[in-house]
């Protein structure tokens, strides 16, 4: 995964100073101090004081307050993607610019957001492929996500070139079956093995839709709250990370049963 948390000591000064502000005005009010002193009474350095001596006393208020920040806020993250779905269905279900394997006419669709050179998509490929060979009505969209560098954009965009000679899902499989990092000179030589024109491959990498495809799934993948790859849809699911076969196909039958 790509995603890159913020700083762990940032979050905790911000929190902290909002929690022990309730805690110690709390403890103001109740504690055996509250006739002698008020909280509008205290100096900025009284209360800094407070604040120290309460976390040193209790240290385990600030990991249950992380913890439900972190849980508040991968419930607001989780809600935006599923918003992004509901509204940017047509661009991640039926955009023609994306290739389509399987069944093009299946009636369950999973898109994948993938990387060429990501361990975890080569991983997931064979399963896919199971998926599809045991599901005649599955239907796949391939989004090309090259995250891991100049060699993934490269290949991403050889495949999409691929698309026009109508050997996409073929070339797709053989980049995986290389199995070795995706490099430019593995993508023409796998082009090559599979009857590509690598003189027409290498123009038609150059083409505008083509770099505008992948900033279209770039910008998808973030709307859905996609940071890494692979990254499933399924109907209305959302589903970061590599997965087994199993998982996989009872995503397909919920997505199936919900229509």
């Amino acid at each position: 995964m790509i995603h890159k948390s913020k700083p762990l000591s940032g979050a905790i000064g911000k929190i902290a100073r909002a929690l022990m502000l309730a805690g110690v005005t709390a403890w103001l009010a109740l504690g055996p101090h509250s006739q002698a002193i008020a909280a509008g009474e205290m100096s900025q350095d009284q209360f800094d004081k407070r604040i120290h001596d309460y976390i040193l006393a209790h240290p385990e208020v600030i990991m249950e307050a992380l913890q439900s920040l972190d849980a508040r806020q991968r419930e607001a993250a989780a809600k935006e993607a599923k918003a992004a779905l509901a509204a940017k269905a047509d661009e991640i279900f039926r955009d023609p610019a994306s290739p389509v394997g399987g069944n093009a006419e299946g009636n369950v669709t999973m898109v994948e957001f993938f990387d060429y050179n990501c361990p975890y998509c080569r991983q997931v490929a064979p399963i896919m492929a199971q998926a599809v060979a045991a599901d005649p009505q599955l239907r796949i969209v391939y989004k090309e996500f090259p995250i891991l560098g100049p060699d993934s954009v490269f290949a991403a965009k050889a495949a999409l070139a691929a698309q026009r000679q109508g050997k996409y899902v073929e070339f797709h499989k053989a980049l995986y079956d290389a199995r070795t990092r995706v490099t430019e000179a593995v993508v023409l030589k796998v082009a090559a093995e599979v009857g590509l024109d690598i003189l027409r491959l290498k123009t038609d990498m150059q083409l505008p839709d083509i770099q505008a495809a992948i900033e279209k799934n770039t910008q998808l993948a973030q709307a859905l709250k996609i940071s890494g790859t692979p990254g499933f849809v399924v109907g209305d699911q959302i589903f970061p990370g590599a997965t087994d076969l199993a998982t996989m196909k009872k995503l397909i039958e919920q997505a199936r049963s919900s229509k």
